[in-house]
């Protein structure tokens, strides 16, 4: 019997692990964090059916944490092999540097449920709809990289989601379930920015809108699960 590859998961903070993602693969996931290591023994490509990389915190291109640039440089093989790749908020960032794109940082902050524009087609957003209202949290941003596919669009963030060859990137977080909302509004480097008004909001907009959204995020990652399962 041929063992499946599992699905590398890329972390970056205890709290943004794959949430619906991992149910969306239907196969092993293998989630590891490496943000602080110099030199991290990440599996090579033929080892894995795709790399999904995480949000966070910290900028995508912050010295401080090494294990961002081996992240950078195995998303960039991923997409030249044509492993499919998911990134989100701060993996989405990561992976466009890794495509020589510009990281914009502050560029504007979006935090809580809002609408994104989609504005082209593509096998995996496709399932959230032409306007779906996601969760954003973010304040960075990034520039389209060359030869990538716009795919949706906010005022304040003009490159909200892309599609580059093998490679999905997402700045918000269609990821996310209730408990998982619940656990980010508990948590304090989550929180700091916000007054308690903020927080309240946002979790009654959860309460309005994940209802809706999940179960189309659920279409969406079952997408990214077909052409992971696809590459075995």
């Amino acid at each position: 019997m041929t063992q499946v590859r599992p699905v590398l998961v890329l972390t970056h903070v205890p709290h943004e692990g794959p949430g619906l993602i991992a149910a969306g693969v239907d196969g092993p996931v293998r989630v590891r964090t490496v943000l602080d290591d110099p030199d991290p023994r990440l599996p090579a490509l033929g080892e894995v059916s795709g790399v999904v990389v995480m949000g966070g915190p910290m900028d995508a291109d912050d010295v401080r944490h090494p294990g961002l640039v081996a992240e950078r440089r195995l998303l960039a093989a991923a997409v030249d092999a044509d492993v499919p790749v998911l990134g989100v908020c701060l993996g989405m960032q990561i992976l466009a540097l890794a495509l020589g794109a510009r990281l914009h940082l502050r560029h504007g902050s979006e935090v809580g449920f809002a609408p994104v524009d989609v504005v082209a087609d593509d096998p995996v957003l496709g399932a959230l709809g032409i306007r779906p209202t996601v969760l954003h949290w973010h304040s960075d941003a990034v520039d389209l990289p060359s030869g990538a596919t716009l795919l949706a669009s906010t005022p304040t963030t003009p490159v909200q989601a892309f599609r580059a060859g093998s490679a999905l990137g997402l700045q918000f977080h269609p990821e996310v379930t209730r408990s998982m909302l619940d656990l980010w509004l508990a948590t304090p480097d989550m929180t700091s920015a916000l007054d308690p008004d903020e927080v309240e909001a946002i979790r009654a907009d959860g309460a309005t809108h994940l209802p809706t959204l999940v179960p189309a995020a659920e279409k969406a990652f079952a997408a990214f699960g077909e052409l992971v399962r696809a590459r075995g």
